[in-house]
C-alpha cells in the first residue's frame, strides 16, 4: 500500500488529505498521514481575527485528530526537523511539555509520496530587535499569544484612566494581514467597553501601519490600495508609506531615518519565507525566499515523488512571475495534486497545474470590504466594495469549510457559526 505523507494542515494541506482519504484511504489504496505541529487547524486568513479576539479556535477551528478519525487518515503531532529525499524519510523533533519533560520522543516516518504543504513564516529580513520585541501571526499559537498581550494592555489602559495617553500599536507591513488587523483592533477598542472595560474606546488607541513600499497592499491594484487607505483613515488608523524599519526596541520601531514610532504592542507582518526545514531540504532547488522550485506538475524535478503546494511552493508562471503565496493558490494546488495522485492509481496521466487569479478581497472588520474579481468570476478586473465584496469574502471561507467537511457537515458548521456570531460574545476574553 502506498504511504502518502502530507506535511502541514493549512488551507491546502487539510483539503488535500481530505480528498485523498475519500478517494484512496477509505478504499484501502493508500495510507494517508498528516503531520502538523499544532493540534488545531484555523484558516490562516482568519488568524488576525483570533489575534484581535473576535473569533476563537473552539468555534472556527478543526481538530486534526477528530477530523482524521472521521476521514480515515493518520494524524502525527510534531515539528518536522529534517527531510531526507534520498531515504524517503522525514524526522520529527521530540515533543516537550511546558516544563521541558518529554511527551513524545524524536520520530522518523518513511514515505512513498511526500507533499510539502508547510506554508510560510514571517520574514523579518534580519532586522535587529524584531524577533525579541515584535509579535508574528504565522500560527494559531502566535495569534493567541498576541491576544493575551492585547487583553493585558487593554485592562492596564482601562485601569489607568489617563485619557491623554493612548495604547499605541505598531504594525509593520501594509499587506492584507496588517491592514485587516488594524481595522479589527480599532473595532475591539470600542467593543471592550461592553466587556468589563468601561473606560476603553477606540479613541484611546493609536494604531500605525508602517509600509516600506510606496503604497499599502502593493500586490493588489492601485484602486484597491487607495480605497483601503481611505477606509483606514476614516477610522483614524495612521498609515506611513515609504517608511522602512531599521530596528525594533522596547519603545517601538526605529525607522531608517532614525525616527522612533512608539508602540506598546508591535506586530511584524511584512514579507514571508519558507520554514527553515523546507529551506534545508537537500537535493532540491530553492528560490530567494526559500520556496522549493517545482515543475508544471508541482513536483520537484530532482525527486518526482515529492510534491509542493501552497506558500512553500515556488512555481514560475509563463508570464515570468511566481504563483503568489495566497490561500486561493493553495486551494487550487491541493485540488490539482489530489487529482494527479488519484489518477495515478487509475493509470491515468497527470495534468499540469495552471493558476487562475480570481482576484483579492480585504475585509476591514465591520467598516468596509474592498477588492477585485478576476478570472472566471469576471471577464475583466472588476472593482467591488461594500456588501457585495463582503458577501464574496465570506463565501471564500465557506468554500474552504465545504471542502474540509463535506457539503452536509460544512453547511451545518456554517449555520452553527452564524448562530454563534449572533448569540455568542463579540469579543473573547480568554
Amino acid at each position: 500500500m502506498e504511504k502518502i505523507i502530507v506535511i502541514g494542515g493549512g488551507a491546502g494541506g487539510l483539503e488535500l488529505v481530505t480528498r485523498l482519504s475519500r478517494a484512496l484511504g477509505k478504499r484501502g489504496k493508500a495510507h494517508i498521514t498528516l503531520v502538523d505541529r499544532s493540534r488545531t487547524h484555523v484558516w490562516k486568513p482568519l488568524l488576525h481575527e483570533v489575534a484581535a479576539g473576535v473569533i476563537d479556535k473552539q468555534s472556527d477551528g478543526v481538530e486534526y485528530g477528530i477530523h482524521a478519525s472521521r476521514y480515515g487518515y493518520e494524524f502525527q503531532l510534531g515539528n518536522v526537523s529534517k527531510v531526507d529525499p534520498e531515504l524517503n524519510c522525514l524526522y520529527l523533533d521530540p515533543m516537550l511539555d511546558d516544563d521541558g519533560s518529554e511527551i513524545l520522543p524524536a520520530r522518523s516516518l518513511s514515505y512513498d509520496t511526500l507533499v510539502v504543504a508547510a506554508g510560510s513564516v514571517s520574514n523579518d529580513f534580519g532586522t535587529p530587535g524584531v524577533a525579541e520585541h515584535a509579535f508574528f501571526l504565522d500560527s494559531l499559537k502566535q495569534a493567541e499569544r498576541f491576544h493575551t498581550a492585547l487583553l493585558n494592555q487593554l485592562l492596564k489602559k482601562d485601569y489607568q484612566k489617563d485619557f491623554d495617553k493612548k495604547l499605541s500599536i505598531g504594525i509593520v507591513g501594509g499587506g492584507a494581514t496588517g491592514t485587516e488587523l488594524a481595522a479589527q483592533l480599532h473595532y475591539i477598542g470600542d467593543l471592550a467597553k461592553s466587556y468589563g472595560m468601561p473606560n476603553m474606546s477606540a479613541d484611546r488607541l493609536s494604531i500605525t501601519i508602517i509600509e516600506a513600499g510606496p503604497r499599502i497592499l502593493p500586490a493588489l491594484p492601485e484602486r484597491i490600495s487607495n480605497a483601503a487607505r481611505a477606509a483606514l483613515y476614516k477610522i483614524n488608523v495612521n498609515v506611513k508609506e515609504d517608511t522602512r524599519v531599521a530596528e525594533a526596541t522596547e519603545q517601538g520601531f526605529v525607522t531608517a531615518e532614525g525616527n522612533l514610532i512608539e508602540a506598546d504592542l508591535m506586530v511584524w507582518a511584512a514579507g514571508v519565507k519558507a520554514p527553515e526545514f523546507v529551506q534545508a531540504i537537500p537535493g532540491v532547488e530553492h528560490n530567494r525566499i526559500g520556496q522549493i522550485v517545482v515543475n508544471g506538475f508541482l513536483q520537484t524535478p530532482q525527486h518526482e515523488n515529492i510534491y509542493v503546494i501552497g506558500d512553500s511552493c515556488g512555481m514560475m508562471q509563463e508570464n515570468g512571475k511566481w504563483v503568489p503565496p495566497r490561500a486561493q493558490s493553495a486551494h487550487q494546488m491541493a485540488e490539482r495534486v489530489a487529482k494527479n495522485i488519484i489518477n495515478r492509481h487509475k493509470d491515468a496521466g497527470p495534468q499540469p497545474f495552471s493558476y487562475t487569479d480570481y482576484g483579492s478581497l480585504v475585509h476591514f472588520s465591520k467598516y468596509s470590504t474592498v477588492g477585485s474579481l478576476m478570472g472566471k468570476l469576471s471577464n475583466n478586473n472588476m472593482f467591488i466594495e461594500g456588501r457585495l465584496a463582503k458577501l464574496v469574502y465570506v463565501s471564500l471561507y465557506s468554500f474552504h469549510l465545504l471542502a474540509v467537511h463535506g457539503r452536509l457537515k460544512g453547511a451545518l458548521t456554517l449555520l452553527s457559526r452564524k448562530v454563534g456570531s449572533l448569540l455568542g460574545p463579540k469579543f473573547k476574553l480568554h
